[in-house]
């Protein structure tokens, strides 16, 4: 129970590597809240994890790309200790068939959310002298994938916020980055399909990922078993990075 007595917040955990991340902080200790657009799915989610109904699970409703509801989460959560970056937007399109609403909605939910929430969540792990940020990104921060250029470049702001966060926030607060490669989960199938198999196929462990095996990255660099990790990004992509 290595997150006992500490709250933390997952955003996008109704489904896929956020669901399973807050089902392996809840299993450390931790009071987990999670974030999502869709409430049913939200209570859905409580309730798979907290089977026994202990009430150590709840959840906020929350629109990443609304800086209103940015600022509601953040009051509704109350102070936190971790605060795991995840929701996002995925949509894959060509760039030269990219429209504007398309571009800022990834940009808004990946890039301006996370920030917000940070600069309003913070303070309060400065002030207590303790802390754990981990931003979820990709593979593609570092590989070109057509189609992905948005959403590329997104994550790959919020990589770069990690490393700066992690000099501004230091010494009492840690910030690092998990980044998955290809990953089946609900939400990838709905926006890339079956190509994402493919994807996996052409990782040197010759398979996609499951969001357990992203989640027990996140939940790792989140512990004190990561107590002199900061800075850092966690590739859990099948080998991708090594092609």
């Amino acid at each position: 129970m290595e997150l006992d007595n500490q709250v933390a917040l997952v955003t996008g955990g109704t489904a896929g590597i956020g669901l399973e991340t807050a089902r392996g902080l809840a299993a450390a200790g931790a009071e987990v809240v999670i974030t999502g657009r869709d409430v049913e799915r939200g209570k859905q989610a409580v309730d798979t994890i907290d089977t026994i109904g202990s009430g150590r699970v709840r959840f906020v409703q929350a629109d990443l790309s609304d800086l209103a509801s940015v600022a509601a989460l953040a009051e509704q959560a109350g102070p936190v200790d971790v605060l795991v970056n995840n929701a996002g937007s995925f949509p894959a399109a060509p760039t030269v068939e990219q429209d504007v609403p398309g571009f800022e909605m990834v940009f808004n939910t990946n890039v301006r959310g996370p920030y917000f929430l940070v600069a309003m969540l913070v303070p309060h792990m400065l002030e207590q002298g303790r802390g754990a940020i981990v931003n979820v990104t990709t593979l593609a921060t570092l590989k070109g994938y057509p189609g992905a250029s948005v959403y590329s470049a997104s994550k790959s702001a919020l990589a770069s916020l990690t490393r700066t966060w992690a000099v501004e926030f230091a010494p009492h607060v840690r910030v690092n980055s998990v980044a998955p490669g290809s990953t089946r989960t609900e939400g990838v199938l709905v926006e890339w399909g079956e190509g994402v198999e493919e994807l996996g196929r052409a990782m040197p462990l010759g398979r996609t990922g499951r969001a357990r095996e992203i989640a027990e990255a996140v939940v790792f660099l989140a512990s004190p078993r990561a107590s002199y990790v900061t800075g850092s990004t966690i590739h859990v992509d099948g080998g991708g990075t090594a092609v």
